[in-house]
């Protein structure tokens, strides 16, 4: 970045910060990337292993179905854990463990691939073949890492499961994607609790037919059903003779699908995000090793989920493709006391730990005095992720727990981009609540309604216009719906979904969603989800949802319901109605507030209005109500 005096709050990365960073000047880099942009993710690929190379960096005769590194032939796991085994790195931690219980795990290179081989022979033994869809749901236990990988390896495409999701959405998931397996925790330890996954899985199991076994991780050990023929042990599996601890990596060509991943769309039905072997690698190994400065001495703590594109690509494969040790813990932040964090960095020595805004404002309700028991000395950068962070909760990251020397890195990304697409490096210049600039090579904008670029500091929609590697290639099995959601309001465009705006120095500063996606405590929910869970309530016959500000968790959801006729609102019923949301969808989407009203605002087509009930509940001017039908 240029030398110009910024305006604003800056902060100035420190000398001690520059010293030892691989990438000290963000301008080399992005224009090394302007100047030949694809020679510039060549020669990033280049870094990783390929079966054989491709011929073409990327293919756009078919746009916006781009393709990367085509005709190319590489295993993502390969690249994680093989070419490992060649190097020191074979008996270095790749992961670290603590239950929320106080249980300890420790994997090194050479033991990960060794678990991983094991349970892909496992895999194979069910009749697990390359292309087949693998459902895994799980909490944050290694073996949602070890299944994951597994199944990469032999080309098995998974799809994982966020274990705070109940039976609905559980279901719906396994049914669209037709997997052909389950892997299944028996539960998991959330805030001294065990959640019961097997019992929520069973129910979901039901109804969906394509499913032929369920292999269970014991995690609990509380008595659960297992259905004789269909419900296996995994830890039984991982000692038979088939489980053996050599299994080929699968060739995969650089465009064979590797995951997808449910996100909550504007209609009822989550769409499966589709991500493949070759880009998605490159992206997610270029950007964690540029934009944290990964390297060999690094303690690496992602706190997210593994269910959430940000455990897929930042604590399972990007990690592993640059070598590092990360760390990973199965429960709440603030379990037993709210030094639980602070308490885990001190005793693991960790250097770089990324997470939400979410939980960073909820653990600064607690005060600077438990951070401050402990020695966060070791800390040497910190991460931002899954919604826009509020000025006064950096500053208090970055003083409290950073101690005023750590750069924090406000990542803005998607489940579909796969990879950091606006984001600082450590050596550029910070402003408490912008993510700063688009990546190298990656061009962004800001567009009114009609297509145009707005001035400086006017909020408009945010869109990419130049391809990524690890890119979504399509939504699983429904190429129009990804045409139609992402490349048809600017033809040539990606179309983000969310509102932004621009500073005079260049840098982006996110504000929201503009569709009817809720973000709370970082993780996307659709209201159209939320609104079905309340109709299938046999008292409901209609329901709006929307999101307010809240302090910690960035949205609320609030809901408005209209009950079927004879039916009369009471507290028990706001009660049962909660309790209901929380079974059908998960407990993070269960509504803070309910209201029984006798009408909805709608459009003459039928479309509920949902700025002009935000508008209501914050006291706000509804606007322009021309649309209105009454």
């Amino acid at each position: 970045m240029s030398d110009k005096k910024l305006s604003g709050e800056v902060f100035y990365p420190s000398e001690n910060t520059l010293k030892d960073l691989r990438v000290k000047k963000w301008d080399d880099l992005q224009k090394a990337a302007s100047e030949d942009y694809e020679g510039f993710w060549s020669n990033i690929a280049s870094e990783l292993h390929w079966f054989r190379k491709w011929k073409k960096v990327i293919d756009d005769s078919k746009k916006p179905f781009y393709k990367w590194f085509t005709e190319a032939k590489t295993n993502i796991v390969y690249n994680c854990l093989d070419v490992h085994m060649e190097t020191f790195r074979k008996n270095k931690l790749a992961l670290i463990w603590e239950g929320e219980n106080g249980d300890f795990k420790a994997f090194s290179y050479y033991a990960l691939h060794r678990e991983t081989n094991k349970f892909a022979n496992v895999l194979k033994s069910m009749g697990v073949r390359k292309g087949d869809r693998v459902t895994i749901y799980m909490g944050r236990v290694p073996e949602i890492v070890i299944a994951m990988l597994a199944c990469a390896r032999i080309g098995a495409i998974h799809s994982v499961v966020y274990g705070g999701f109940s039976v609905e959405a559980l279901h719906e998931r396994l049914e669209d994607s037709h997997s052909k397996l389950l892997i299944v925790a028996d539960g998991a330890y959330q805030r001294g609790k065990i959640v019961n996954l097997k019992s929520i899985a069973d129910e979901a199991l039901q109804r969906a037919a394509s499913v032929e076994h369920v292999l269970v991780v014991k995690r609990t050990g509380h008595e659960i059903n297992m259905e004789f023929g269909r419900d296996m042990w995994y830890h039984e599996l991982m000692n038979m003779p088939f489980a053996k601890s050599k299994c080929e990596a699968e060739e995969m060509d650089s465009e064979d699908p590797l995951f997808m991943l449910y996100t909550s769309g504007t209609t009822g039905k989550p769409k499966a995000i589709l991500h493949t072997h070759g880009g998605y690698m490159v992206g997610v190994y270029a950007t964690l090793r540029y934009v944290f400065d990964i390297n060999d001495e690094d303690r690496y703590w992602c706190a997210a989920d593994p269910g959430w594109i940000t455990g897929h690509s930042y604590i399972v494969y990007g990690p592993l493709l640059n070598g590092a040790t990360s760390f990973l813990y199965e429960g709440a932040p603030n379990f037993p006391y709210p030094n639980r964090w602070w308490q885990m960095i001190e005793k693991y020595g960790i250097t770089i730990l990324y997470t939400a805004p979410t939980a960073i404002r909820g653990l600064m309700r607690f005060g600077d005095a438990w951070p401050g028991r402990h020695d966060l000395s070791s800390l040497r950068l910190l991460g931002s992720v899954g919604e826009p962070i509020n000025p006064e909760a950096w500053r208090w990251y970055h003083s409290v727990i950073g101690g005023g020397r750590c750069p924090i890195m406000d990542t803005w990304w998607q489940t579909e981009t796969g990879m950091f697409m606006i984001t600082p490096m450590p050596s550029v210049p910070l402003k408490p609540g912008s993510g700063t600039r688009p990546f190298p090579g990656i061009e962004m904008d800001i567009l009114d309604e009609e297509g145009k670029p707005v001035k400086d500091n006017e909020e408009g929609f945010l869109v990419i216009k130049t391809p990524w590697p690890a890119m979504i290639r399509t939504i699983y099995n429904d190429d129009d719906r990804y045409v139609e959601q992402y490349w048809s309001k600017y033809p040539g465009y990606y179309l983000t979904g969310d509102s932004a705006r621009r500073d005079e120095d260049g840098y982006f500063w996110i504000i929201g969603r503009v569709d009817d996606v809720l973000k709370v405590s970082g993780y996307r929910l659709g209201t159209a989800e939320i609104e079905s869970a309340l109709v299938s309530h046999n008292a409901v016959s209609e329901a709006a949802a929307i999101g307010l500000p809240h302090d910690v968790k960035g949205n609320a959801i609030y809901t408005y319901v209209i009950l079927r006729a004879g039916v009369q609102g009471s507290k028990e019923l706001m009660e049962e109605l909660r309790n209901h949301v929380g079974h059908e969808v998960g407990p993070i989407a269960k509504p803070e507030s309910i209201e029984f009203v006798e009408s909805l605002p709608k459009t003459r087509s039928g479309k509920i209005m949902r700025r002009v009930l935000k508008a209501k509940a914050l006291g706000e001017d509804p606007g322009n109500l021309s649309t209105l039908e009454d």
